[in-house]
């Protein structure tokens, strides 16, 4: 190799090393107290990327108490005078930053951190929070309740889109991803159950402790920490998934005969969307009457009773859509919704059940004046309507014409390859549209201006 030639490349009229100076001489700057998201403004925050999290916990059902250590391993990605974590509730007894006691405030779900030295743009730092109270749940806008939900044995804990926040601080916004670790002790007779891969337990002074591990990143709004008095089960698919099912015992004879399916179902989707992105799988079938719904919480979505079929194919298709490949805006929740929805519907035509197409028709053909058409789910609006019949049901339909404008070898592939070559990050629509037009070799911008983002009821397919 000849020796290379030197040279200086100007920005203006100022030479590339200056402005590597000036930069490196900036000033540092408080990090930003949200990540943007235009429905939830102050969800997340700037300034830093969290790499992973290591949560204690010790939680009195009787009581409703809970007392919290979290440890933040974080890289700073500017010069940080300060930076906000989010937490709703609960007392802070302690924080520090790199083993330095720091300043902290707070104000609303804000948890303003000042640590004793500015962090260097690219450093990473060590967060640990100590916290105690009585957690409880946030109301969204839809009016649904979500976090830390009491039950009558424990708590169901489902954090979709705020509920991180209710107890534990979070970089609470889906674009942040990280890995977790879970020590949770609860009183004997109570299991509490997390993400990913369970490592053990052990019991002593009437307290048993359970520890967890989600090794691949995950959104804040995924992670789980239920507890209740739960029938345990535990079992290796023939994959080497590792499966573990919770089921309340008031639910068990209901929940029974679908969680059996649970295998056959990854399977399935495996085929379909590529291999399941996780090391774990399973299920928490909760006896939560207050709660309304279930939540793909990664690795084991949590049920608030027995599920049935189709919504286990839905939320374990999830694990594909919305987990592994996650949004990062929830004006996009469509990408998440809409293919859940849609993997029902594919279930359902290849066993024995009615085709896509058939459901298809049976939604178009509600009048233009019915809640589907109420907004397009590529815009719902406001965080009120993220979880809106038009994300689930329009979403699907915008993936059923997708399917029909390719064909059925390109549809599978787009799948499978949205699947594949985002995994474990992020993807936006804009994404899947260059995906499906590189994929089928096909303009595809009006189609999906006209499902995805079109007012009302679109013309007839």
């Amino acid at each position: 190799m000849s020796q290379p030639v030197r040279r200086t490349f100007v920005v203006g009229t100022v030479p590339l090393a200056v402005v590597a100076l000036l930069a490196a001489a900036a000033p540092p700057s408080p990090g930003s107290p949200g990540a943007g998201d235009p429905y939830f403004p102050l969800a997340g925050n700037g300034g830093y990327h969290v790499g992973h999290y290591d949560l204690t916990l010790r939680y009195d059902p009787a009581g409703r108490h809970l007392d919290g250590k979290a440890v933040l391993y974080a890289r700073a990605t500017q010069k940080l005078s300060r930076f906000n974590l989010d937490l709703n509730g609960l007392k802070v007894t302690s924080l520090t930053v790199n083993r330095d006691k720091a300043g902290f405030s707070r104000d609303g779900q804000e948890l303003t951190v000042t640590p004793r030295r500015t962090l260097r743009k690219g450093q990473w730092f060590r967060v640990t929070v100590a916290y105690n109270g009585k957690p409880s749940p946030v109301t969204d806008p839809d009016g649904s309740l979500d976090g830390w939900i009491p039950t009558d044995d424990g708590a169901f804990v489902a954090g979709e889109p705020q509920g991180a926040m209710t107890w534990f601080p979070a970089n609470n916004h889906p674009k942040d991803k990280a890995s977790y670790d879970f020590t949770i002790t609860v009183p004997n007779g109570r299991t509490a159950v997390a993400n990913g891969v369970f490592l053990g337990r052990t019991t002593a002074h009437g307290q048993t402790t359970f520890r967890w591990r989600q090794s691949e990143p995950m959104a804040a709004y995924l992670a789980t920490a239920t507890v209740g008095k739960f029938k345990v089960e535990r079992y290796a698919t023939r994959d080497g998934i590792q499966v573990y099912n919770a089921v309340d015992p008031r639910e068990a004879d209901a929940a029974a005969p679908v969680l059996k399916k649970l295998p056959s179902v990854l399977e399935w989707e495996s085929k379909l969307f590529g291999p399941y992105p996780f090391r774990a799988a399973g299920s928490i079938v909760d006896r939560a009457p207050n709660v309304g719904y279930a939540l793909e919480t990664q690795t084991r979505p949590v049920y608030d009773a027995a599920p049935d079929l189709s919504t286990l194919v839905h939320e374990s298709a999830h694990q594909w859509f919305g987990d592994s490949v996650t949004l990062t805006s929830w004006k996009d929740i469509w990408l998440n919704e809409g293919f859940a929805t849609y993997a029902e519907w594919l279930y359902a035509e290849q066993h024995g059940g009615d085709s896509a197409q058939k459901t298809f028709d049976a939604l178009y053909a509600r009048p233009a004046s019915d809640g589907l058409w109420e907004f397009p789910p590529g815009d719902p609006g406001s965080g009120a309507n993220i979880f809106g019949t038009p994300v689930y049901a329009r979403g699907a339909m915008a993936l059923h014409q997708l399917r029909k404008a390719v064909g059925d070898r390109a549809f599978f592939r787009i799948l499978r390859a949205w699947a594949t070559e985002h995994r474990a990050g992020h993807g936006t629509t804009a994404q899947l549209v260059r995906l499906s037009e590189r994929v089928s070799g096909k303009d595809l911008d009006g189609l999906f201006q006209t499902w995805v983002y079109q007012q009302g009821k679109p013309d007839a397919p």
